[in-house]
């Protein structure tokens, strides 16, 4: 009678080991796990980030109050924006390469003067937003440095850029994750804020 050595897996011939199953699980496991992180991957770049629910659409914004980053004279709170009427909060960071792209929008924005462009600086060292806004613009009414990261949560902030539109009565009805471009302004947002003005 034969009999079956220690390594020989349930099953398998005598004699045979388990070395070559081993091998097949350390390939198998890697490729399932690259095969999966394509897929989301896949479905970030292709899908539509800015249709990501927020639990606070309908609602009124967080209480805060945030100090102003060096060199201007008020930060933001939630009293200033309920006292702005129909607005937009922009998210930004200067380590952010995407806030970079939808600066030059938001400059068009604040130049137009139709509403007020709210920024809070999120999770950046406030002398380096200094130096990017005195680089590139101011286009905000006030800002507030959100150093922390802390109203950022209160806000369900995912990243940045990310934009919200305030209506009349401080609440939250529209959220836009990502670069606002050109298109979403005058299709999506603009409509909107037109309507919440009438």
């Amino acid at each position: 009678m034969t009999q079956q050595n220690d390594e020989t897996p349930p099953g398998a011939a005598p004699g045979q080991s388990a070395a070559p199953r081993r091998r097949l699980i350390f390939i198998l496991a890697p490729a399932a796990f690259a095969v999966l992180a394509a897929v989301l991957a896949w479905q970030l770049l292709t899908g539509s980030p800015d249709k990501i629910p927020s639990a606070l659409i309908d609602k009124s914004i967080p209480e805060f109050d945030l100090p102003p980053i060096p060199g201007w004279d008020k930060g933001l709170s939630s009293a200033d924006i309920r006292e702005g009427g129909v607005s937009i909060v922009n998210v930004f960071a200067s380590w952010c390469g995407p806030c970079r792209i939808e600066h030059p929008l938001l400059m068009d924005i604040a130049a137009e003067d139709i509403l007020p462009v709210w920024g809070l600086n999120y999770k950046d060292q406030p002398a380096d937003a200094a130096r990017w806004l005195g680089e590139l613009g101011d286009p905000y009414t006030q800002i507030g440095s959100d150093l922390s990261g802390r109203v950022g949560i209160d806000w369900g902030v995912y990243g940045v850029p990310e934009t919200f539109v305030i209506d009349a009565g401080g609440r939250i009805v529209y959220k836009h994750i990502g670069v606002l471009t050109r298109i979403d302004w005058d299709e999506k947002i603009m409509p909107l804020i037109n309507d919440l003005k009438n």
